[in-house]
């Protein structure tokens, strides 16, 4: 196993001012060519902590990916600190000298001092020419470790990746194949997931491990194996996936790139069904889970956000009486919601919510969290009662995500009511 290091370089990161985009990218290059990322660090522009860093990576990597401080400013510090790390001095480098000079050519402006600068590198270096910008990314082969030194503007950095650093590290290194496949999960939270398959996991092969990688509602899991041929990899975890299908079956909803509501979206489409909304308390999320993706017009027809009770009345014809009675977070209303939503916008299905979001609003026998929904469906409405104790954001999401995995399990028959 290759073991790789990625370094961040800037005050900017550390103080938040600019996302940092570059680790997470180069660690998912490396990884489809079988590379492992050990270590991610941001270090500030201090000479000192910069060294310190550089001397802990050496330790522990096969390859030091740096991005930041390569340019013409006082503040870059990179370039010096690499060549006396390495004990070189700079020096001119035509090439590099002739990719800046054309760079300012080519948009009509002069070449200053700073800029030429710019062509100043390490003698022990090997330059890597950066085609969107001025300043060179560098390769060193030094201390029994390879270092990849480039700037950490996102779109020089990635450019630079591509057309030279990726090349060469596949020609450099002896790499292993690396694989991994994803089965996307609803309806069952990381640890009882655990508890169903953990015999499966258990008797999976020695080449092939698995991760649990939780988000909010949702779970995937990821496969992984090593070995030599990648084909062979991919058969042995979809081999292994088939095996734990039958435990989990009623949970996956998509692998890779699949998407809950583009899942199920696609099964409206092919079952030739129409859907709408009723939102109250998820003002608007739920239909947005939808129509973020292209083509939903297809079967989303549209949806009603009825947060005050007149709209619920007057627009879903929600019964007056029931909101009197029973209150607006209740399963009549939601039942009802749904109905409207579906009698009036003319839908095979709909789904309805009705809740209490929080921070405030929640009683003793409705406190924050308590949330309804429903899906109404050419046979009747089918109800759930989600009890949540997250943020209002947390329980907005979730609450949309359970409902649209209601209906999921519906259109596919795998719903007990």
């Amino acid at each position: 196993m290759v073991r790789a290091e990625i370094i961040t370089i800037g005050d900017e990161i550390l103080y938040g001012q600019i996302l940092d985009t570059n680790t997470q990218w180069i660690s998912l290059e490396l990884d489809k060519i079988g590379i492992k990322t050990i270590r991610k660090s941001s270090v500030g522009d201090q000479k000192d902590e910069i060294v310190q860093i550089l001397v802990e990576a050496q330790k522990r990597a096969d390859i030091v990916f740096i991005t930041g401080g390569l340019g013409p400013t006082k503040d870059d510090l990179t370039k010096k600190i690499l060549a006396d790390f390495f004990a070189c001095p700079l020096a001119l480098h035509p090439d590099a000298l002739q990719d800046v000079t054309d760079f300012f050519a080519k948009r009509g402006r002069e070449l200053s001092e700073l800029n030429r600068d710019q062509a100043l590198l390490p003698t022990k270096c090997t330059f890597i020419p950066n085609k969107q910008g001025t300043a060179p990314a560098m390769w060193f082969n030094e201390l029994e470790t390879v270092w990849v030194s480039m700037p950490g503007v996102p779109f020089e950095m990635k450019s630079i990746m591509e057309t030279e650093v990726l090349p060469r590290i596949k020609e450099f290194f002896k790499l292993p194949v690396i694989v991994h496949q994803l089965r996307k999960v609803v309806g069952i939270g990381e640890s009882y997931l655990s508890d169903l398959i953990q015999d499966w996991e258990l008797q999976l092969p020695s080449h092939l491990k698995l991760a649990y990688l939780p988000s909010l509602g949702i779970v995937k899991l990821r496969l992984t194996g090593f070995g030599k041929d990648e084909d062979h990899l991919n058969a042995d975890i979809e081999a292994e996936f088939e095996k734990v299908m039958p435990l989990i079956k009623s949970y996956v909803f998509g692998r890779e790139r699949d998407e809950l509501a583009a899942v199920v979206g696609q099964i409206l489409m092919d079952q030739h069904s129409t859907l709408a909304v009723a939102e109250s308390c998820t003002g608007g999320y739920l239909a947005h889970q939808f129509t973020q993706y292209a083509g939903s017009s297809a079967y989303f027809q549209g949806g009603v956000i009825s947060y005050a009770n007149d709209v619920k009345i007057k627009q879903l014809g929600v019964d007056e009486l029931i909101i009197k009675n029973e209150g607006a977070v209740s399963e009549s209303c939601v039942k009802a919601m749904a109905e409207g939503a579906r009698k009036h916008l003319g839908t095979t299905f709909a789904l309805a919510t009705s809740g209490i979001a929080g921070p405030d609003g929640g009683t003793k026998d409705k406190p924050v969290g308590t949330i309804w929904i429903a899906l109404a469906h050419p046979d009747g409405v089918i109800a759930r009662k989600l009890t949540q104790g997250g943020t209002r954001m947390q329980n907005i999401h979730l609450s949309s995500l359970t409902a649209i995995n209601l209906l999921r399990r519906y259109l596919l028959n795998d719903l007990a009511e």
